[in-house]
């Protein structure tokens, strides 16, 4: 009985025991919530930090922080929260936590120690993969290119426009399909290209020095093909970088369809294409035709707001730069079926935009034509890095177009025999110093038949003339004024046949 008491007496101390240690845990942890809650903040371990207070500190969250090697332990209130956000930033490490003292064995993590044999393996399986793949990209983008030009050939082969169901479309329907009225690009370059190769050229219908110009027929159509010498390749560079200009379309400037480099016969040719306009040149309509003063009018009219559009910079966002022809003759002047002219033949002309401080003056050798002169270019006095100075001899010219117009015109019965200007006092083929001789040391200027005088608008016509002949490029007229004088007499004249009519 006595071991049995004992062994009863031993349990009980033990059981006694473990109650009192199982009390007492359960006593310290109640009394620490019971703080935590009352204060509603937890107890920090503190190292290194201003707010430290023997080694602890109260806060909403303890944190540890490894900045650049230095550790600092503490704690942060709510509105510090961020900061316990900062993995991105290189050299600091931060770890927030939200119990007693839960950032006493806090350290940031190290870093893994890569095995150099394992880094070699990754480079040795990544780089023939890198290889391959670009060897893959390298493949189909040749696929694709040849396979695109495959369908490109194809296309040239058959066409490339596609004819409307309901009737067969003329080049105007297709252009117009193309070009707003302001776009003055022509036809899309690759519509270009195979229009082009669908020409075929039927009649001779010019020649120059330039190369020749043939009527040729483009889906049952009449266009005007100029086909340039090899040697005045750069004017037809310079025509087609002129013709592409945006907005450069108007009534009065022969309308552009297409440029093209073909073969013909193993040989280069360098092709324009325009529309077709079947009375040809002003110089060759003057030849047999003569006219009404009201058609003169009209033709000069035409001619003078055709070079207004040249002159005149578009600012849009799309614009145009001004241009000066600087070869205004009556053979690069056609004429339209209505009675009114289109300016022709851009290949020397003078880019200028005012906005950008611009002056393209190309690199043509080609200069104009020696009897349509102005006095500053034949004494070469004139300021080739002043725009204006361009726009003034294309006034020069103006004149002595109108000048060949109103030879034509018939008053009171009487009408003169086509001349071109000076063909009185220098030969047909005048040289450089002759025309210098005339128009800058005599100063002679075309005579003006006295019938002229006895028509209203034939006077008006005159008088235009001689301010256009200005030995002084300024003192000339403007091709705006000249347009807007035009203009003037075309509505008083139409006005003052309509009240004819009325009290007829």
């Amino acid at each position: 009985m006595e071991g049995a008491e004992i062994l009863t007496l031993l349990l009980v101390l033990v059981y006694s025991q473990t109650c009192t240690a199982l009390v007492d845990q359960i006593s310290d942890s109640s009394s620490s919530v019971s703080a935590q809650n009352v204060n509603g903040k937890v107890q920090c371990v503190c190292e290194n930090a201003h707010t430290c207070h023997n080694a602890s500190c109260w806060g909403d969250m303890c944190f540890y922080t490894l900045v650049h090697g230095h550790e600092v332990r503490g704690c942060f209130d709510k509105k510090q929260r961020e900061q316990c956000f900062v993995d991105s930033i290189p050299g600091v490490y931060a770890h927030c936590c939200y119990t007693n003292h839960c950032n006493a064995n806090s350290t940031a993590p190290k870093k893994p120690v890569v095995d150099p044999k394992q880094d070699n393996m990754v480079l040795l399986v990544t780089l023939p993969l890198l290889v391959l793949l670009l060897l893959s990209v390298a493949v189909c983008a040749l696929v694709l290119w040849l396979r695109s030009r495959r369908q490109h050939h194809h296309l040239e082969d058959t066409t490339m426009l596609k004819v409307p169901s309901g009737g067969d479309p003329t080049y105007g329907d297709i252009f117009d399909e193309f070009c707003t009225s302001g776009s003055g690009t022509g036809l899309p370059y690759l519509v270009q290209r195979t229009m082009a190769r669908q020409i075929s050229l039927v009649e001779c219908v010019g020649k120059g020095r330039y190369g020749e110009v043939w009527r040729g027929t483009w889906m049952g159509e009449s266009v005007a093909v100029k086909i340039f010498s090899s040697r005045d390749e750069q004017s037809w560079f310079r025509e087609t970088e002129i013709y592409n200009t945006v907005q450069l379309r108007h009534e009065n400037i022969l309308g552009f369809i297409a440029s093209d480099m073909t073969s013909k016969n193993s040989s280069t040719q360098l092709w324009l294409v325009t529309h077709f306009h079947e009375l040809g040149s002003l110089y060759d309509f003057l030849q047999y035709s003569s006219l009404e003063p009201e058609g003169c009018l009209r033709m000069c009219l035409s001619v003078a707001s055709g070079l207004v559009h040249l002159h005149t910079e578009i600012l849009s966002t799309q614009g145009k730069p001004a241009i000066a022809h600087r070869d205004l003759k009556s053979r690069n002047i056609l004429v339209k079926r209505n009675g009114q002219c289109c300016i022709a033949d851009l290949g020397l002309a003078v880019i200028h935009s005012q906005s950008s401080d611009y002056l393209d003056v190309g690199n043509n050798p080609r200069v104009g034509t020696k009897r349509y002169m102005a006095p500053e270019v034949l004494d070469e006095s004139i300021r080739t890095d002043v725009f204006e100075s361009y726009k003034q001899t294309d006034i020069w010219a103006l004149g002595l177009v109108l000048w060949e117009i109103s030879r034509r015109t018939i008053v009171n019965g009487i009408v003169e025999e086509y001349r071109p200007p000076f063909f009185d006092v220098v030969p047909s083929d005048p040289s450089f110093e002759e025309m210098k001789k005339v128009v800058c040391v005599d100063q002679y200027r075309p005579i003006l038949h006295n019938r002229l005088h006895s028509h209203p608008i034939m006077s008006a016509i005159a008088k235009i003339m001689r301010e256009c002949w200005f030995q002084s490029p300024s003192a000339r007229l403007t091709a705006l004024r000249v347009r807007k004088t035009l203009s003037k007499l075309d509505r008083d004249y139409d006005s003052s046949m309509e009240k004819l009519k009325q009290d007829f």
